[in-house]
């Protein structure tokens, strides 16, 4: 399976049509025909639907875009790793994180690195833990910002000293905004919505006790921004991690901390053993280092 066939293939999707994408790739129709048909050979399954007027993919053509995407991304990246090889740091350096009070110290971090580094640039990832640490694996993030409970054996990390709160949200004019924290008692047959993660929501039926098999989780979401939509709606209310809610619009959603408080653990980890940009490097090595940084 050839790079150059995968960018053909990912071109035809994205023209929705062969002709059309011909153009594009300055090639011929028939040229490029025959080099799909090859690529349904060698994988041994049909990739497109053919109609008159354009083509669709099959389950098996959605997968391999997914890939393809995937490889692709990662060759790209891999070629302008090593252009940047040279004394002269630049470069792209990738962090994914959800919405943590982890982002706020890396924002620091990279204050102080682009004032050393100013040709080195940030793409910035957001998603729950398991995301970012199935990129990190795949080699297409370099750092990420993780909450615990998470699987780190396959990382080195720093673990901040700093925790991450766990809040309700609710509407500003619910009853609970009144209160100064929100105990179970409170959220007692209460629409809920949980974290997606399986072991966060453990985090949070442990805080619960008993009482949560009382419950009526009504939502499950991965970031928190989602949620807060459900909130406004008069939904249901959401056990979130504090992160940048602090810098939302306060006449929009509220939010009070659990009590007795409930608080995690937050990482900065990257893949051990993993060949990095000579700009990631450098980054990991100025996190190591970071004055301002507290770690345990």
């Amino acid at each position: 399976m050839e790079i150059r066939v995968l960018r053909y293939f990912l071109t035809v999707v994205r023209e929705e049509g062969i002709n059309r994408a011909a153009e594009v790739l300055h090639i011929t129709q028939p040229t490029l025909s025959r080099q799909l048909a090859q690529l349904e050979d060698e994988v041994g399954v049909k990739l497109f639907h053919r109609g008159a007027k354009k083509i669709t993919l099959t389950n098996e053509g959605i997968l391999l875009r997914r890939r393809a995407e995937e490889i692709l991304s990662l060759v790209d990246r891999t070629q302008r790793e090593l252009t940047c090889q040279e004394e002269l740091v630049e470069g792209r350096i990738v962090i994914g994180g959800g919405e943590l009070a982890a982002m706020q110290v890396l924002s620091e971090i990279i204050e102080g690195f682009h004032e050393k580094y100013p040709l080195v640039t940030f793409d910035i990832f957001t998603g729950n833990a398991d995301l970012v640490k199935e990129q990190m694996e795949k080699g297409l993030v370099d750092i990420g910002a993780l909450l615990e409970p998470v699987d780190i054996e396959k990382f080195e990390f720093i673990r901040l000293r700093e925790k991450e709160r766990w809040v309700v949200l609710m509407r500003p004019d619910d009853k609970l905004a009144e209160k100064e924290t929100v105990n179970i008692k409170d959220l007692e047959h209460m629409p809920l919505i949980l974290p997606r993660r399986t072991n966060v929501q453990n985090e949070v039926s442990n805080w619960f006790g008993d009482a949560f098999q009382e419950q009526q989780v009504l939502f499950t979401s991965n970031l928190t921004t989602n949620s807060a939509l459900m909130v406004q709606r008069g939904l249901a209310y959401s056990i979130v991690i504090e992160g940048s809610i602090p810098f939302w619009d306060k006449e929009k959603i509220a939010y009070r901390p659990l009590s007795p408080e409930l608080t995690a653990n937050s990482v900065l980890a990257w893949k051990k053993q993993q060949p990095f940009s000579l700009a990631a490097t450098k980054f990991i090595e100025y996190i190591k280092c970071f004055p301002g940084i507290t770690k345990v």
